[in-house]
């Protein structure tokens, strides 16, 4: 049968299972939106280029599958940059197709031409350009293979317009054959064995679960392995929701803004079991200074991850399920055969008495002050349904997100942890929603954040895409004014935003929502009622909140984690 390479292209797609995907067209791709009309697959028309990225990479975080966007050439190809290299950064499984000009232009400086692989070629896993449209179903297939496999993360296949117009023969590979790629899934017997013992010896050990175990979907291996060894759990930014936050074990997030008690364990445990987890320096803080007594059993697909920051004691390469099932049935065969686990008792005494004496804490607010942010988060936490998937922008609402909310469902947070993409949380929040519309999803957003791509809520309220938007406004880019207060002598360099300007709930009427505006406490309970029992169109609500209000606790950037600053309220008398 022969087709165009346009038309394998949108086949190959299909054969792949893709139910939707998010873009925009032009001139360079526009071969390739012709068969898009005859394909079951559901696309969505983007307003910006950057929200077609972050709506695959939100599809991709709430489903395990990978998202996909599809754009043209040249300045669409370079607007889709920023969300390849978060999906890079925090390895979530994505496939974009770009335009291309015709291949006999590629050098001539033609109309909206970029040398899109070289540009993307160190933000993505892999990507390549297509020259012969017979090539289109291979490199497909190679492409949601590489995208899904080994350690998770962004593939671009760029398609100059000649070859989408080409004849091909169709056809589907049975197989993908990469000489060279073979990702290693099982981890090493002998590491596993000498990691068991090294548990079951320690007596200050901690878990150290990141993104990675979402990725794996290692959540249920994670909790067996906690709960056989009762080893208390830290879970990332990116691996909120690997293991419950009700749980007993949990100790809930490290790092820069981590819970005390959880930066406190890692620096002081003498075993850290690192699962999935790339020590980065918002968790280790002063690297030379992380948990000095700590030897380190770090488990990753990646290997390039082995030693890169910290040398671990055991190296394991592999998929973190079957490791963690490995070193499980390691462990009971060690503890059967009557090797007696180390005593852990006065370890878990001092935790829990961190837990007690330094919980997360605010001063609420007194008559007449604006919200609190935090109060805000927990009225939301409290009066949505459990498994609501929170999606988040990035910056001080962020860290108020992760450790307000109580994560007790793998796949319910939604964030951009290793770039640090401001602009993330509206366009991933309906990509979540379109992966999940059995879920309700709320996106809590700053007010700096969502003008980046508020626009994307046209797209919502066009395709009928029901996310509700938390807008936490404090008039300020809040954790740039955080850092000019606490390490700028209060030096306000441009960061004052307007509490009015724009006026939110206008601007969310305009694009098609319902907006709703609170300023009091008892306002916050009915507006987020409301809000729940809309479901036809997207809502955002404009929560007036105290610009003076900072994130808490906080590990100074550079400096080490025995340097956290508690909340005014704990700092007096705080010790380990």
């Amino acid at each position: 049968m022969q087709l165009t390479g346009a038309q394998a292209l949108i086949r190959s797609l299909e054969m792949e299972g893709v139910e939707v995907m998010f873009g925009l067209p032009g001139g360079a791709i526009l071969p390739v939106y012709d068969p898009i009309i005859d394909s079951p697959i559901r696309h969505i028309l983007v307003r910006h280029e950057q929200g077609a990225g972050h709506m695959a990479e939100g599809y991709a975080h709430a489903t395990g599958r990978p998202g996909v966007a599809i754009v043209t050439s040249g300045p669409a190809a370079t607007n889709i940059v920023t969300p390849l290299c978060d999906a890079y950064m925090d390895s979530i499984p994505m496939v974009v197709i770009t335009g291309q000009v015709p291949s006999t232009a590629i050098g001539t400086d033609a109309f909206q031409e970029c040398d899109t692989v070289g540009i993307t070629r160190s933000v993505t896993k892999h990507n390549e350009l297509v020259m012969n449209a017979q090539d289109l179903p291979r490199i497909v297939r190679e492409a949601f293979h590489i995208a899904t496999t080994g350690r998770p993360g962004p593939v671009l296949v760029d398609v100059p317009k000649d070859v989408a117009q080409a004849t091909m023969d169709w056809y589907w590979p049975e197989s993908v054959d990469l000489p060279g790629y073979r990702p290693t899934t099982k981890g090493h017997p002998r590491m596993i064995k000498e990691a068991a013992r090294l548990i079951l010896a320690s007596r200050r050990p901690v878990i150290y679960a990141g993104g990675g175990i979402l990725k794996a979907r290692a959540a249920e291996a994670l909790r067996e392995l906690a709960e056989l060894t009762d080893i208390h759990v830290v879970t990332t930014l990116m691996a909120r929701g690997a293991f419950p936050d009700d749980h007993r074990l949990c100790l809930g997030m490290p790092g820069m803004h981590g819970s005390y008690t959880a930066v406190t364990a890692m620096q002081e445990a003498d075993l850290l079991i690192a699962l999935g987890s790339r020590f980065d320096d918002r968790v280790t803080g002063k690297v030379d200074a992380f948990a000095p007594d700590a030897k380190v059993i770090h488990v990753d697909i990646d290997p390039a991850e082995q030693g890169k920051v910290r040398k671990p004691d055991v190296p394991i390469v592999g998929d973190c399920r079957l490791v963690i099932e490995e070193l499980v049935r390691e462990i009971r065969a060690l503890l059967d055969g009557g090797t007696e686990q180390a005593d852990t008792s006065a370890w878990r005494s001092r935790v829990s008495g961190w837990r007690e004496n330094y919980p997360l804490t605010y001063e609420p607010s007194r008559e007449g002050d604006a919200l609190k942010p935090q109060f805000v988060l927990e009225q939301l936490r409290d009066n949505t349904p459990s498994d609501t998937i929170l999606v988040s922008g990035v910056g001080q609402h962020q860290m108020w997100s992760s450790q307000y909310w109580r994560f007790n469902e793998p796949y319910t947070w939604v964030n951009s942890g290793g770039l640090g993409t401001m602009g993330f949380s509206v366009p991933a929040a309906i990509g979540a929603k379109v992966g999940r519309p059995d879920r309700m999803v709320w996106a809590v957003d700053g007010d700096g954040c969502f003008q980046m791509t508020a626009q994307e809520l046209v797209t919502a309220s066009t395709e009928r895409i029901p996310v509700k938007v938390a807008i936490l406004n404090n008039a300020y880019l809040g954790m740039v004014r955080q850092w000019q207060e606490m390490f700028y002598d209060e030096r306000y360099s441009e960061v004052y935003l307007s509490p009015d300007l724009p006026d939110y709930v206008k601007w969310a009427e305009a694009m098609g929502c319902v907006g709703l505006r609170v300023e009091a406490p008892e306002e916050v309970l009915p507006a987020i009622e409301k809000a729940n029992e809309i479901d036809d169109r997207p809502v955002v609500i404009d929560f007036r909140t105290d610009a003076r209000e900072k994130v808490f606790p906080m590990v100074p950037a550079g400096r080490s984690n025995d340097d956290i600053v508690l909340p005014p309220a704990q700092r007096e008398g705080a010790e380990r």
